[in-house]
């Protein structure tokens, strides 16, 4: 009689082997084209046009998204090392049943900004139908704007790649004509977009204002750096490589360079768009300032735009999430359509005002698991994991009833810290979950449940693509081994 495969050890979350990872460099820092343009980006923008010039908002964009650029390929490593997503790994600090609890949050939070950015994006195509052929149902386009997300995103991470390289030069081109026409409309009212500023403010309130501008890009982008793994883990990486920088080139151009032009550029036109329109939805904007074909046009990337985003940014985290929560009876696919209806459910059109403050205080609580993500694996762990166990019933993971108490506490901690300093949330909440769990873990959770690979730090043990190794996860029986690629070349 076959033995039942431990819920651990669903195919769809063992590790990603090294001739199995497809993204490229060129890859990855597409689909950062493509997910970067999102409403959250435009309002950055808009609300920061209202008290500083868009020069200054620039400059303040640029500073937080390269910053949280730096903590997305950080965290990154653990996927480009180990081939581990972001719910497996997260049983290190959490527990092999903790881990459910920040992953689920992060999970429901990917599936509201999908409902939100498919309803932005089923707008834009209304509009676009309207215009071309009378049809005016933005319900309907919601409905199929959401099915073609989502078998899109079901055929896999290839699939998502090869939407992400079509739709990212169309995107570039659009987004340009896009702030020509926006830029124009505010010229035509005497506004010069790089000097106007609808109430300006100096000394202490412009240095807060500032400040807003960075931590509200960090604290937006919080969620994906925490569960990047889900992705990097499918990014290429040279083997037997112990530079980190070389190891993670691929996630340092996408994130570093890619996702902060990107921003940046979406900020201006969200900055140009309130200059022009006083609103800083483009949709909105673009109707009022083009008509015809041009519109539809105008309107297409706002529809790529979003379709890339959710593939990318919130549908592959959150299926991945659900699969961890479901076990081999939850497929990466079945993950998908649940983040879907979740997604939907909640009505996004109806709730599109309270959803978004919501998700950004999410983001910053989230921020904390980051802290924690980076002490556990770069402070305690040394990158060392013993990954075999992350997979076992009873292995070291297990904790106290499948919980690890110090991290649980430290995001705890952590979470609070950054909701009541909401400003600065991101950075608050990384530095408090760092030190809380580091203090937990160190002098008192890992006293009393030992870890393998701290007490004998061995790189040829634990390290992945850094020695050569893929690990390999035997889900028919309670043991496991691992394959070191290249070892039977003589």
């Amino acid at each position: 009689m076959k033995k039942d495969v431990s819920y651990l050890k669903s195919p769809d979350l063992l590790p990603i082997a090294h001739k199995d990872k497809k993204i490229g460099t060129t890859g990855f820092a597409m689909m950062w084209v493509g997910m970067a343009v999102v409403l959250a980006a435009f309002a950055i923008g808009g609300a920061g046009v209202q008290s500083l010039s868009l020069t200054w908002v620039v400059i303040a964009t640029l500073i937080g998204s390269v910053a949280i650029g730096l903590f997305i390929t950080i965290i990154g490593d653990i996927g480009i090392e180990h081939g581990l997503s972001f719910p497996v790994y997260m049983r290190a600090p959490f527990g092999t049943l903790g881990t459910h609890i920040p992953s689920i949050v992060r999970g429901l939070a990917a599936s509201f900004w999908f409902g939100i950015n498919t309803y932005f994006g089923s707008t834009a195509m209304n509009a676009i139908l309207n215009v071309l052929f009378g049809f005016d149902n933005w319900f309907v386009c919601f409905l199929l704007f959401a099915t073609v997300q989502l078998v899109n995103t079901s055929l896999g991470i290839k699939a998502v790649e090869r939407f992400a390289d079509l739709a990212a030069p169309v995107i570039i081109l659009i987004s340009v004509w896009m702030y020509i026409s926006l830029s124009d409309q505010a010229l035509a009212q005497g506004r010069e977009v790089w000097s106007w500023i609808e109430s300006p403010v100096t000394g202490g309130a412009a240095v807060s204002a500032f400040l807003v501008v960075i931590f509200s890009n960090m604290g937006f982008w919080a969620t994906i750096s925490a569960d990047i793994p889900s992705i990097s883990r499918f990014i290429k990486a040279p083997q037997f490589e112990r530079s980190w920088l070389k190891r993670n080139k691929g996630t340092l151009i996408g994130s570093v360079i890619a996702l902060p032009l990107t921003q940046t550029f979406m900020v201006i036109i969200g900055g140009v768009s309130y200059i022009a329109v006083s609103n800083y939805d483009p949709v909105v904007a673009l109707q009022e300032a083009a008509t015809g074909l041009i519109l539809g046009i105008l309107l297409l990337m706002i529809v790529l735009a979003q379709w890339s985003t959710n593939v990318s940014a919130n549908l592959v985290p959150a299926a991945t999430i659900f699969s961890n929560v479901g076990g081999p009876k939850v497929p990466f696919w079945a993950g998908v359509f649940i983040a879907g209806i979740v997604g939907s459910v909640v009505q996004p059109w109806s709730l599109f005002n309270i959803l978004i403050p919501i998700l950004l205080v999410v983001g910053g609580i989230l921020s904390a698991i980051i802290g924690i993500l980076y002490c556990d694996y770069y402070v305690l762990r040394k990158r060392r994991v013993n990954v075999p166990d992350l997979y076992e019933d009873h292995g070291q993971f297990r904790y106290a009833y499948g919980v690890n108490l110090a991290g649980l506490i430290a995001w705890i901690i952590g979470g609070v810290a950054a909701y009541y300093l909401s400003t600065y949330s991101f950075l608050v909440g990384f530095l408090v979950g760092a030190i809380s769990y580091y203090l937990l873990a160190k002098f008192w959770w890992f006293k009393k449940y030992s870890q393998a690979e701290i007490l004998e730090p061995s790189d040829e043990k634990y390290l992945g693509i850094t020695v050569g190794r893929d690990w390999i996860i035997d889900t028919e029986t309670e043991k496991e081994s691992v394959k070191e690629v290249g070892s039977s070349i003589e």
